[in-house]
């Protein structure tokens, strides 16, 4: 199979670069040519366009920010969609709206090219050992081809269900933990104000029974979010946002987790 990939962050330049180092014919595209030299040293090749690197792939993947981003490189005459060719896959790996998802395999569908959403979890370090988390919504079939090219980065790898399910999931994912992070710093708050320092609380709570990925977050940087909010914030507000459109859709009662995070997401002074 042969490998796209757009999206070269944080996260996914170490998902790309096991990709290739997986054996993988890799293509890859960026805006910035600043952003492909770390490949140069990898067997990988270079797109001119989106369009270019769709021509060249039989799975395109993508690790852009926002649902935006995901239009933004796969439709026009330059797009991703207008190189596939039939019989492609194009997986998701941003965290985006479920419906962003459905248009997309929508407009795909229309020349034969497959969809699946498969957000991420871990981060660089967790895809540097081959253990990021891979939560994917398609086809089953779809799923297991694209599973080889997963597998060079991922483990566990789970199928949630139809298209949509993965970023559900992610969604669900990210709103606990925002509702964690505010519950964490409720929680150091309060013990400052009883005398408790800051730091040592965190140290002793990111230790013991209370402890937390975000409570770990919060703690890398001192008890606050002034070092996770630059990195964190606008992703939270967005997967939050998600969280409480696709909440009011459904038959959900109001008062639900997200009216929590989105209270943490106020309480944590993220920039709105």
């Amino acid at each position: 199979m042969r490998v796209g990939f757009i999206g070269l962050g944080s996260q996914g330049g170490p998902m790309a670069r096991r990709i290739v180092e997986g054996g993988f014919e890799t293509t890859l595209w960026a805006r910035r040519a600043a952003s492909l030299e770390p490949y140069a040293d990898t067997a990988a090749k270079t797109a001119g366009s989106p369009a270019e690197l769709g021509a060249a792939s039989d799975l395109v993947c993508l690790c852009v920010v926002g649902d935006d981003d995901v239009r933004e490189v796969l439709y026009g005459d330059n797009g991703v969609l207008a190189g596939m060719s039939s019989g492609g896959v194009i997986a998701i790996h941003s965290t985006v709206h479920p419906d962003t998802c459905r248009e997309v395999a929508e407009a795909a569908g229309k020349k034969g090219v497959a969809v699946i959403d498969a957000p991420v979890s871990g981060g660089g370090p967790a895809v540097e050992e081959g253990k990021l988390l891979v939560m994917v919504g398609g086809d089953e079939e779809v799923v297991q081809r694209c599973r080889p090219v997963f597998e060079t980065y991922a483990d566990p790898i789970v199928h949630l269900g139809p298209l949509g399910s993965g970023q559900v999931t992610k969604i669900l994912n990210n709103l606990l933990f925002t509702a964690n992070l505010g519950a964490a710093l409720s929680t150091l708050d309060l013990g400052e104000a009883l005398g408790i320092p800051r730091v040592r609380l965190a140290e002793v709570l990111n230790g013991g029974s209370a402890t937390s990925k975000a409570l770990g977050s919060i703690a890398i940087f001192g008890g606050t979010v002034e070092g996770l909010a630059p990195i964190a914030g606008a992703l939270l507000q967005k997967d939050v946002r998600h969280a409480a459109t696709i909440a009011a859709s459904s038959d959900i009662p109001e008062g639900t987790v997200f009216t929590v995070a989105d209270t943490a997401l106020h309480n944590m002074e993220f920039p709105r």
